[in-house]
């Protein structure tokens, strides 16, 4: 495994809030503390994670998610080849069609399953609103993009490549 830091911005940004991932991605690749080797990148299809992440030992995925809570809440979850696999239903209804139905925590399961799974993958989960086509996002959203890209910064700087 090399020591870069893989951040990835999940989603679609003509969705709605599902552009959150994509929309953080792209304020922290323009971070001036963004560490060397950081490699920043966006994603609409979560199965693309198995090839992205490969030889990669920390990964940052920011996502839309919904559970309920207020739109433009934080979620932070680590995950990772040792950690305790994830429930079925974890963040799966994003209201994402095609590939994308096939969510990031079956991905992250199908990753496990393949031992393909990153050491460590911390993801950086945005509480959607609005998830229709052909929208742009939500002003809770937007407003959390700021504090989402300020979490993916700590999470930089406390890894320590290697």
């Amino acid at each position: 495994m090399t020591g870069a830091t893989l951040v990835v911005g999940l989603g679609r940004s003509d969705r709605g809030d599902d552009g959150v991932g994509p929309a953080v991605a792209r304020s922290v690749a323009t971070r001036p503390d963004a560490a060397t080797g950081l490699l920043v990148c966006t994603q609409e299809d979560p199965t693309a994670l198995l090839d992205l992440w490969e030889g990669h030992d920390h990964v940052v995925v920011i996502d839309a998610v919904v559970t309920g809570a207020p739109a433009g809440t934080l979620h932070r979850l680590e995950l990772g080849a040792d950690a305790p696999p994830l429930p079925s239903g974890t963040w799966a209804e994003t209201g994402r069609a095609g590939t994308h139905a096939f969510g990031l925590a079956a991905t992250v399961e199908l990753g496990r399953a393949l031992h393909r799974l990153p050491a460590t993958v911390v993801v950086v989960g945005v509480e959607a609103g609005c998830l229709e086509i052909g929208t742009t996002l939500s002003p809770p959203v937007a407003a959390a993009v700021a504090a989402a890209d300020e979490l993916v910064g700590r999470e930089l700087a406390g890894h320590v490549p290697g």
